[in-house]
């Protein structure tokens, strides 16, 4: 990755942090959050006819300066070279995601980032989409970890470790638990995960290739837009559960959508996008 400067202060502009910038918890508290809550996670690059481009300055110039998004290898890329500039100590893990049908992606599937802070480990993650973690989450203990809706926890089993999740509305102890990723602590590169990036822009394996999407947290929930529709998740109170409204969108409407209430303006015309994703049919 990058061993050049990078504009700090633009970056956290960008994301809306104010406040100090040593290498804390605090600190990479607040930065994750600020990042999952300022940069969409989107694949709209391949939808218009472009290529994702991994380098750093690249990055940096897309999400930065034109205020655009990305996916994993994109948003995490980019904020392991801002944690890098703030002093925190980082490794790059490989991810294996699990599909709907309970089989889990290749190797390279998924970048997430592991930082290691006053002798205890974390894991960051600002490019997973819809439920990822909105806070790093402990490394160092197989116990649920709570964030605001929803309850996250860490599994091992023989060297595999496994991130799981409940339901919005599933927090008890006996709740049921759905694997995410699988990963092991083997450090990696960014240039490690170039294939499995051309292989998301290009396969019908791939939901990146399959659906033009973006999504983005929102005060009230999340804000997802998929192929022809917008779907507005609002998280569960102490009186009312979990709602989910769709409203289609005309093909006119959408760039005028993605202005407004993602922030994005895209340099190309979008093609959309919302086809089945065929099924893995190999065991990773």
């Amino acid at each position: 990755m990058a061993s050049v400067p990078m504009d700090v202060g633009k970056y956290l502009s960008r994301i809306g942090y104010v406040g100090p910038v040593e290498p804390t918890l605090e600190v990479l508290r607040s930065v994750h959050k600020q990042h999952l809550s300022s940069v969409p996670f989107e694949n709209l690059t391949i939808h218009c006819g472009g290529r994702v481009q991994l380098e750093p300055s690249l990055l940096f110039e897309k999400i930065v300066n034109r205020r655009r998004g990305g996916f994993c290898c994109e948003n995490n890329g980019l904020f392991r070279w801002l944690l890098v500039q703030m002093g925190f100590q980082v490794t790059i893990l490989s991810g294996q995601v699990r599909y709907p049908t309970g089989l889990y992606g290749p190797p390279f599937d998924h970048m997430i980032l592991m930082v290691t802070l006053d002798g205890r480990r974390w894991l960051c993650d600002v490019g997973f989409g819809a439920v990822g973690i909105f806070f790093p989450l402990s490394l160092d203990t197989s116990d649920p970890q709570e964030q605001g809706h929803r309850v996250y926890r860490l599994r091992e089993d023989s060297g595999m470790h496994f991130l799981e999740s409940q339901g919005e509305e599933n927090k008890a102890e006996t709740g049921e638990w759905t694997p995410l990723y699988k990963f092991t602590f083997e450090p990696r590169s960014g240039d490690d995960f170039k294939e499995m990036c051309l292989h998301h822009e290009t396969s019908e394996y791939s939901l990146f290739f399959c659906k033009s999407l973006c999504t983005m947290a929102k005060p009230y929930g999340r804000l997802t837009y998929i192929g022809f529709k917008l779907i507005t998740t609002t998280y569960p109170t102490a009186t009312e559960g979990v709602t989910v409204t769709t409203r289609e969108l005309k093909a006119d409407e959408i760039t005028d959508i993605l202005a407004e209430e993602f922030g994005i303006v895209l340099d190309s015309p979008l093609i959309p996008k919302d086809e089945p994703v065929t099924p893995l049919d190999v065991v990773y």
